[in-house]
C-alpha cells in the first residue's frame, strides 16, 4: 500500500481558495473595514516584503476575530458544499480515484481550513492534515491553533501521523513552492501536473 498526498489549492482546485471562503463567510461591513486596515499588509505581500504565512495571520484574524463558533462552521458547511465542486480540477480526482482504487491511503495536506476542508474530505473519504483556527467559549479567536500546515510543518504534520517506512511508496502533489518540502519526502512527485526527477 502507497501513501498519497495532495496538496489542495491551486492543486486539487484550479486555484487559492483562502480569499473565496472569506468572502463568503464574512459580512460585507466587516469585509469592508478589513480590506482599509489590511491594505498596506496586502501590498507589501504582492512586492515580497510580507510572507504569506504573515498575510495570512493578518487575514484570519480580521475576518474571523469574535465569530462565533456556529456560523463559522456552518459557513465552512456551506462553502464545501456549494463552491468547492466547480472549482476542482477533473484530471486531478481522477487521480484520487486511481490512488483509492490500490487501496492506498489519500491524505489531503493543506494550509487551507479545516472549517471548509473536513466536511469536503469526509465526502470524498479522504485522510485530512491542514490548518485550523482556536476557539475560545464558542468564539473564534482570529488566531491559529498550532502552526500553519505550509512549508515544513506539512511534511512534520505527515510523519507526525504516519511511518513512511509503513508504505512501500509515497506519492505527493503540489503546485508552488511553498509544497516543496512535502514533495521532498515522496518517492514520486508531481509539480503542477508534472512529473518531477
Amino acid at each position: 500500500m502507497n501513501l498519497a498526498l495532495f496538496d489542495f489549492d491551486g492543486t486539487i482546485t484550479t486555484h487559492e481558495m483562502l480569499p473565496a471562503f472569506v468572502y463568503s463567510a464574512v459580512p460585507p461591513q466587516r469585509l469592508r473595514i478589513g480590506r482599509l486596515r489590511l491594505a498596506p499588509w496586502i501590498a507589501g505581500y504582492r512586492l515580497g516584503w510580507v510572507s504569506g504565512i504573515s498575510i495570512r495571520e493578518k487575514i484570519a484574524y480580521a475576518a474571523f476575530r469574535g465569530m462565533p463558533e456556529a456560523d463559522y462552521l456552518a459557513a465552512g458547511e456551506r462553502f464545501a458544499r456549494e463552491a468547492l465542486p466547480p472549482v476542482l480540477r477533473p484530471e486531478v480526482m481522477a487521480r484520487i480515484g486511481w490512488h483509492k482504487e490500490r487501496g492506498d491511503t489519500v491524505v489531503v495536506v493543506s494550509g487551507g481550513f479545516d472549517v471548509y476542508l473536513s466536511p469536503w474530505c469526509r465526502a470524498h473519504g479522504l485522510e485530512l492534515i491542514c490548518s485550523t483556527l482556536e476557539v475560545v467559549s464558542g468564539a473564534l479567536t482570529g488566531r491559529y491553533d498550532g502552526a500553519q500546515c505550509v512549508r515544513e510543518e506539512k511534511p512534520r504534520r505527515v510523519r507526525e501521523r504516519y511511518t513512511p517506512s509503513d508504505f512501500d511508496a509515497i506519492h505527493a502533489y503540489g503546485d508552488t513552492p511553498e509544497d516543496f518540502a512535502l514533495l521532498e519526502i515522496a518517492d514520486h512527485r508531481w509539480y503542477r501536473g508534472e512529473p518531477m526527477a
